[in-house]
């Protein structure tokens, strides 16, 4: 049982629960020291980092408990039992740039090339995506996802980011969370159309976006202007919103800024598990706009789960969109289609020109 705030702790006390279930998340103990000092049942219960006295430290692990100390030259917390915001992400962008921020720390630290084969420090980095990923569990628990994949070049101003943008939009409405790469280009267009509240919203969003087009050649300028419209949006949104915009981005591309209009951000060092862990949950199936490699590898990911699944378990949808793009820029949709012939998976594969039918096409598996 993971425990991430005193409050749950008390609960789990209260409820007989053994200690040696516990898995504490960076919980502070100092003033809260007395819930456990009085226990010698603490065989198997571990300790991830957190704030906790010398002499609860000496109890715990004198009577079979583990206690992994902090991380406080890290960047980010390896033991954090929750999402990220863009804010805690971006945290003193306008005060010291975008070098300064968590962001981009983090993606500094991952590449340093003296830890780059720290033991100690790939522990962390495992550590910290294994939180990530249990955290995206318990946000996305019993929820339709849809992802909507596509490249990170598209810009604020181009039609295309608003059609994206409107049709995250409208498969939000339908009840879905919308979930991307979380980077820019195409991504953003999909978090933006998921978070904003209403069409109106998304429009003057668009329009103040498109002052700054492009996070090339300026992370700060882009991410800024991004956080302000993002403010402005949640300002409209009713208080009782559920979570509808859902970002899970890698620092393996430290090009790609993270965007900000998402209700949470997943983000992973490994961009394996990151991929993994993206796609898994598109249990409403999957959208895929224009993009390059990175899409590329995604489609592919996509299938695979698809073209070894049990007949009898119904399959989400795989839509591509762009005719041209799939099979004359990046010709991808040959190779799909004669690896799934005579298979489940050609069922629900689909390749269309208009985003209104791929959106029929999502809602119509449900």
């Amino acid at each position: 049982m993971d425990i991430e705030s005193i409050e749950a702790l008390r609960a789990a006390l209260d409820a007989g629960v053994p200690l040696g279930r516990l898995r504490l998340q960076g919980l502070d103990l100092t003033e809260d020291a007395s819930l456990l000092t009085g226990r010698d049942d603490l065989e198997g219960l571990v300790v991830l980092g957190g704030r906790l006295p010398m002499p609860l430290a000496r109890h715990l692990t004198r009577n079979g408990a583990v206690v992994l100390p902090p991380a406080p030259h890290t960047p980010v917390d390896p033991y954090r039992g929750r999402l990220y915001t863009p804010d805690e992400l971006y945290a003193g962008l306008t005060v010291d740039g975008y070098d300064a921020t968590p962001d981009a720390r983090a993606y500094a630290w991952s590449r340093s090339a003296h830890l780059r084969h720290d033991a100690y420090v790939a522990v962390l980095r495992a550590t910290h995506d294994v939180a990530m990923d249990d955290a995206l569990d318990e946000v996305l628990e019993g929820q339709g996802v849809v992802g909507i994949m596509g490249g990170h070049a598209l810009r604020r101003d181009d039609s295309a980011y608003a059609d994206a943008a409107a049709l995250a939009h409208g498969l939000a409405r339908h009840g879905l969370v919308v979930a991307t790469g979380g980077g820019p280009g195409a991504m953003e267009a999909a978090n933006l159309g998921a978070f904003a509240p209403d069409p109106d919203a998304l429009t003057d969003a668009l329009r103040h976006l498109a002052e700054v087009p492009s996070f090339v050649p300026d992370i700060g300028a882009w991410a800024a202007l991004g956080l302000e419209v993002c403010a402005e949006l949640r300002a409209r949104r009713p208080a009782a919103t559920p979570t509808t915009s859902v970002g899970i981005p890698t620092w393996f591309y430290g090009h790609e800024p993270p965007n900000v209009f998402c209700d949470h951000v997943a983000k992973f060092f490994s961009n394996a598990v990151r991929e993994d862990g993206l796609l898994s949950r598109c249990t409403a199936g999957i959208v895929v706009l224009p993009g390059a490699a990175g899409t590329v590898q995604e489609i592919f990911q996509s299938v695979t789960p698809r073209y070894y699944a049990d007949p009898d378990v119904p399959l989400a949808p795989l839509v591509l969109v762009d005719v041209e793009h799939w099979t004359r820029t990046v010709p991808v949709w040959d190779a799909l289609r004669g690896l799934s012939a005579g298979r489940p998976v050609a069922d629900v594969l689909h390749l269309v020109d208009d985003l209104g039918e791929a959106a029929e096409i999502v809602t119509a598996s449900r």
